[in-house]
């Protein structure tokens, strides 16, 4: 097992990781920008060194000074968290090239499933669903009105290197198709430093759905269950929960096996998700993360594993602890992700935080590298914490939610707390059947 590890991240995933090494008994190392200078992932690492000034390419995604802090520190393994350099397959290469271990999957694989037209063909040939689509990436708008009728509007253009939204437009008119072709070329080449985009049919009320799997290097491979993550605004997620509420217990195990097994003939190492597109009882493969998700505790609170020790068990050349015949899921769980942000017109709001109190109570997990005092960085992503609870099932956890949100306290800046709160009264979302055009519909109504 590893001795010392460095976490090339910050709030609190850099955190969730310190937590982990500790009780394993492993010496941690929080790299940090001048900004993050007296984050809480600093104060508890037993080292930490500032690689860089606020702007994230000067700091969270520079690959010489992190690699210079892990040797300056004596660092054995590096873990990339999520976001920042998480699935950059070069970063991966540069860390093991250098003699250091990557917690996470190999770069090949990064690279396999970062190309979403080589993930897409990748997954296919292993027996996944997929949605209709182009067989690669689509070079003129001309080619690709021809595939967008040849499947039938309406359909979705997508960055091939894609992820958050980026690079994404919906075709619903056939004279809309080149402009909105181009706007997608421009804007994946603008966010991911390539133009390719592919085309796929457009499901029009899908829930999101994905499976938690995990390989090891031992040929082992296991899923999780599922997440439900189809509270959504802007393709981003707001709420996550698990089991979800409209997936029978034969299906969850016919999909989750074919997810297992395609992790397994991949030679897959460490966390990874496989993201669905769910519609009239059929699954359809998204994308697949190659990295440990936001919303991980949701299946942590439901199994009892702790996702983030497995990783670097993993990582350290181990076999998985568990097997799907020791595998028990236990009860339901969800998650909210608490922003820093006007609940209204979802601007940011930076600021100190004046007062804090996070809830408790049986089955409350709070994850956030908040405290009372902290002065929250416009650099960087607006979440601020995650509130995560358990119960023994959805009519318990929803109630349970609803109270810890009211437990919480975060003055000094605007959260969407009451958003969230907001949202668990509604009646689509109680009844389990909302999909992930379900919540930018219903606010849309709501502000009129």
């Amino acid at each position: 097992m590893f001795k010392k590890v460095l976490i090339a991240n910050r709030g609190e995933i850099a955190l969730r990781v310190i937590r982990a090494c500790k009780e394993m008994g492993i010496e941690t190392v929080a790299v940090h920008s001048t900004a993050d200078a007296n984050s809480m992932a600093v104060r508890l690492a037993d080292e930490s060194v500032c690689i860089g000034p606020p702007a994230s390419q000067d700091s969270y995604l520079n690959i010489p000074a992190i690699l210079s802090a892990a040797a300056l520190t004596g660092a054995e393994a590096v873990h990339p968290g999520y976001g920042f350099l998480s699935e950059n397959a070069q970063f991966a290469r540069m860390v093991e090239e250098h003699g250091f271990a990557f917690i996470g999957p190999t770069p090949e694989h990064i690279e396999q499933m970062g190309d979403k037209v080589r993930a897409k063909q990748t997954v296919k040939a292993l027996g996944l669903p997929v949605v209709p689509g182009s067989d690669g990436g689509v070079d003129t708008a001309e080619d690709g009105l021809k595939v967008a009728k040849d499947m039938g509007l309406p359909v979705i253009i997508k960055a091939a290197s894609g992820g958050g939204g980026k690079g994404m437009q919906v075709v619903e008119d056939e004279g809309d198709f080149e402009e909105l072709f181009n706007r997608a070329r421009t804007e994946a080449k603008a966010n991911f430093g390539d133009d390719t985009v592919y085309i796929e049919k457009f499901l029009k009320d899908p829930k999101h759905i994905e499976i938690q799997v995990f390989g090891d290097t031992h040929g082992n491979a296991i899923h999780l269950g599922e997440r439900d993550c189809s509270v959504q605004r802007r393709h981003q997620k707001l709420l996550e929960e698990a089991p979800s509420p409209v997936i029978s217990d034969e299906l969850r195990q016919e999909i989750g096996s074919l997810a297992a097994k395609t992790v397994r003939e991949m030679g897959y190492r460490g966390a990874g998700t496989i993201e669905f597109l769910y519609e009239n009882g059929e699954f359809y493969f998204m994308e697949m993360n190659t990295r440990i998700q936001v919303e991980h505790p949701v299946t942590e609170m439901i199994t009892g594993i702790d996702l983030i020790a497995e990783q670097i068990r993993v990582a350290a050349g181990e076999k998985l602890t568990v097997n799907k015949d020791r595998l028990r899921f236990r009860g339901h769980a969800m998650e909210i992700r608490i922003n820093a942000e006007d609940p209204d017109t979802f601007m940011p709001s930076p600021g100190t935080i004046t007062q804090f109190h996070a809830p408790g109570g049986l089955g409350v997990r709070f994850d956030s590298a908040i405290y009372q005092g902290y002065a929250i960085p416009p650099y960087y992503d607006s979440m601020i914490g995650k509130l995560i609870v358990h119960g023994r099932n959805r009519e318990e956890c929803i109630r349970r939610m609803k109270r810890a949100i009211r437990e919480t306290i975060v003055s000094g800046v605007k959260t969407t707390l009451p958003l969230h709160d907001w949202i668990l009264k509604q009646d689509e979302f109680l009844s389990g059947e909302y999909s992930i055009k379900w919540l930018e519909e219903a606010l849309a109504e709501k502000q009129g």
